[in-house]
């Protein structure tokens, strides 16, 4: 990274962090909430450590890092809040991905050092789809923290983008998973903020959106609508493409 480009992406960690322990701080009663969630719910049990996750992986990046693209997930699960990792994709899901890109070294991207991963909300639930559940419990209060958070993660998108483009305005931001991004959605903040981000044409044409890793979703779709003579780069541009004119119109 140039200096200039690491003083960016520092500024933009540093406000990641802010946000992270804004969120915590406006939400004091949220672990006991989302311990609830964990308690009444079929599957494993395990202790709440981080209710509000900030991705320590963020410090590991140095200005001799080599940051090839951007990675947007839901929001942190069981293994990502764990006092132990704190860090992003680094359960089932993040093993997935992690795997593809090094099944795929014709993308010449190594999952943990080239890509940065960012969240729709560092809130945490057992299962993205449980953050409607957890609003329902916290009220109006903490209905609209969550919101406030996915549209302070959009903006952050789009201040880390700035900082790591080069001077054509090219770096590509990969956003896995949409299917809560619609209308009523539980992520609806976080694409109504993206898409008024998106009036920076250059921005929006660097942004592609995909199935999400788990349960192999990506790979399978990648795999059904793979034309024959494509490369894997080629596919992934144009399945993106797609799926960004569903998601963004």
């Amino acid at each position: 990274m140039t200096a200039n480009a690491w003083a960016a992406f520092r500024t933009a960690a540093d406000r990641y962090r802010a946000v992270v322990d804004e969120t915590a701080a406006a939400l004091p009663a949220l672990a006991g909430l989302v311990q609830r969630l964990v308690d009444e719910r079929d599957g494993p049990s395990y202790t709440v450590d981080t209710p509000v996750v900030y991705n320590l992986a963020l410090d590991e990046f140095g200005p001799d890092s080599e940051i090839k693209m951007i990675l947007a997930a839901d929001n942190p699960g069981r293994r990502e809040q764990a006092a132990e990792n704190r860090r992003y994709l680094v359960g089932p899901s993040g093993k997935i991905a992690e795997n593809f890109f090094r099944s795929r070294p014709d993308l010449g991207i190594d999952f943990r050092a080239n890509v940065l991963i960012l969240n729709k909300t560092p809130v945490h639930t057992p299962r993205t789809a449980e953050l409607r559940e957890l609003c329902r419990l916290g009220g109006g209060e903490l209905s609209a923290a969550l919101a406030e958070s996915q549209r302070n993660m959009a903006e952050l998108l789009a201040e880390f983008w700035k900082a790591l483009k080069d001077k054509a305005g090219a770096f590509p931001v990969w956003i896995i998973g949409y299917s809560e991004m619609k209308k009523g959605g539980v992520f609806e903040a976080y694409t109504t903020k993206l898409k008024e981000l998106c009036t920076d044409p250059v921005f929006m044409e660097n942004i592609f959106f995909y199935r999400h890793f788990s349960m192999n979703q990506f790979a399978a779709d990648l795999k059904q609508q793979a034309l024959p003579g494509e490369t894997t780069a080629e596919s992934l541009e144009r399945i993106g493409t797609g799926y960004r004119a569903r998601v963004l119109g």
